[in-house]
């Protein structure tokens, strides 16, 4: 009987694992044409700080994380962060400064960066925060953000 409970017990941790992974395993589908990519920004850009950043997509709709219908998720930028690629892409988008999450579906942003070269990339999200099958992400752009001036006390 010890020995039954035993196989019963791991048999149900095992279909946890399974059905845990098959959720964390980046299934959700994204349509052939879905496009990320940044309205206001391109490669090479000369910017000052803070930084309006406009998100564009096509072929796909913007809705809060946690919204689990069709052809649907919401923004992450990649901030001075490697692109995401491998396993990566089959897990949760990392919450930290180089990966900011816009899950309550929002299209813009103002960020303020330091002086300097900044690489972005904007990465399309699930329900759960984990990239499309097949990934819907922008072109990693650089730009370079210029010191601000104050003015001068008299």
């Amino acid at each position: 009987m010890r020995r039954l409970s035993l196989a019963i017990a791991l048999t149900l941790s095992a279909a946890t694992l399974a059905t845990t992974s098959v959720v964390m395993a980046g299934e959700t589908p994204a349509p052939e044409n879905a496009k990320a990519y940044f309205i206001n920004l391109k490669d090479g850009d000369t910017v000052s700080s803070p930084v309006v950043i406009r998100f564009g997509l096509s072929g796909m709709g913007v809705a809060p994380s946690g919204t689990e219908a069709p052809n649907t998720g919401h923004h992450h930028l990649l901030i001075d962060a490697p692109a995401l690629e491998g396993d990566a892409l089959n897990e949760a988008i990392p919450v930290d400064s180089g990966h900011v999450h816009f899950g309550k579906g929002q299209t813009e942003a103002s960020v303020t960066l330091t002086p300097g070269k900044h690489t972005l990339q904007l990465v399309l999200g699930d329900w759960s925060h984990i990239p499309h099958n097949k990934p819907v992400m922008s072109e990693r752009i650089t730009i370079d953000v210029q010191a601000t001036t104050g003015s001068a006390k008299q």
